[in-house]
């Protein structure tokens, strides 16, 4: 994995990196850095980003209460259930490695203040 030097020298975030790198697997080639995109970059999503949120939950105590899954990940498969939920959710956001540090931070998760809206 190729960490950028810009990344922060934080005990927080090399827990995340390592997290992430078990969970989902970080390149060898491509550089991390706070804005890579776990969803855009690294094509995390379905079940994986389901399993990775839950994991990052469980051991971060975040607090999910804002968080809108549809709004980063694709589902897994066809489910007539989450296609109606997702409607309208074409475009998906990138979802950071610097929000998931963020929230982390803060424990919470906040759309707006993570996405700077």
């Amino acid at each position: 994995m190729n960490l950028s030097p810009t990344l922060p020298d934080d005990p927080t975030l090399h827990q995340l990196i390592q997290l992430l790198h078990e969970e989902i697997g970080l390149p060898e080639r491509k550089t991390i850095t706070l804005s890579t995109s776990i969803n855009l970059d690294l094509g995390c999503n379905g079940a994986d980003a389901q399993h990775l949120i839950e994991t990052l939950e469980d051991h971060f105590a975040i607090d999910f209460v804002d968080y809108d899954s549809y709004r980063y990940f694709q589902p897994d498969g066809y489910d007539v259930y989450l296609k109606r939920k997702a409607k309208g959710r074409g475009e998906k956001v990138a979802l950071t490695i610097g929000m998931l540090y963020r929230a982390i931070k803060a424990k919470r998760w906040d759309t707006e203040v993570l996405e700077g809206l």
